[in-house]
């Protein structure tokens, strides 16, 4: 099978520090934590910032400081992945606006944030052909059996111009824990040649990854989905995390991946 590709969401939208003194908010604070989690053998960080007021924000200038501080503390160690998750706050043009301001290495889109109704699907198809061009590697959030389908149907109707577009499978809920058995349908529904990413909530995230890595999957953990470590007591970090997923894929045999490896995944090339 191929490499695993770890990536962590170290912090989320809606979480903060009375949820864990040690989610990562401020620049500063997720620069320190690229490097905790490139030197667990983490590959990629899926990033959220927040505004003054800890708010979530998708604003190009709050994006820009976190990723300049990230590179100058981990360099090209880490792919860096900016989220466009609306959280009930931003429109699609919103959404798709920043992505176009700041022209990113990758970017993370939920086909049910970008296309809420059949009258966004021209203009989400224009921005998706932008973005390949543009070389922003786009991966595509799903969250259950039925959108797999439909992402799919969008790209074989060109609306999603990409020959093997990259998926999160998201496994649960926010209130919730998540099922390994939940994974099959998603699986069984995706064209098995192309690449796929699974994240899970709560303490059975470890069983979720798990499965995703028996199945050919890649894996992203962290804060944004679970807080807890396997026995349900509280994680020490995110790193922590990043060193469960590297011992537990240790122990399935597979590799995981280089660096060359993870750009390929998530930028597309």
């Amino acid at each position: 099978m191929n490499p695993v590709v770890v990536c962590v969401a170290p912090n989320g939208a809606r979480r903060g520090k009375a949820d864990h003194a040690r989610i990562p908010l401020t620049a500063a604070e997720l620069a320190a934590e690229a490097e905790a989690i490139a030197d667990a053998g983490a590959h990629a960080l899926h990033l959220h910032v927040r505004d003054a007021d800890g708010k979530h924000s998708l604003d190009p200038g709050i994006y820009r400081q976190a990723l300049d501080a990230i590179r100058a503390r981990v360099g090209e160690r880490l792919v860096v992945q900016v989220t466009t998750e609306s959280v009930g706050i931003y429109s699609p043009e919103q959404q798709m606006s920043v992505i176009r301001e700041l022209v990113p290495a990758c970017a993370s889109v939920a086909i049910r944030e970008l296309i809420r109704e059949p009258a966004h699907q021209d203009s989400a198809g224009q921005f998706f052909a932008w973005a390949r061009s543009a070389g922003v590697g786009l991966q595509f959030i799903v969250y259950d059996p039925a959108e797999v389908v439909r992402l799919v149907i969008l790209q074989t109707t060109g609306v999603v111009p990409i020959e093997k577009p990259h998926a999160l499978f998201v496994l649960g809920r926010k209130d919730g824990m998540s099922n390994p058995q939940d994974l099959l349908p998603f699986v069984n529904a995706w064209p098995a040649e192309w690449p796929w990413t699974v994240c899970a909530f709560g303490r059975t995230e470890a069983m979720c990854l798990a499965a995703a890595v028996a199945l050919g999957g890649h894996v992203r953990v962290g804060f944004e989905n679970n807080l807890l470590a396997p026995d349900g007591t509280p994680a020490r970090d995110n790193a922590a995390a990043v060193r469960n997923v590297m011992q537990l894929i240790a122990c399935t045999g597979r590799a995981t991946a280089t660096s060359d490896q993870a750009r390929t995944l998530y930028r597309g090339l």
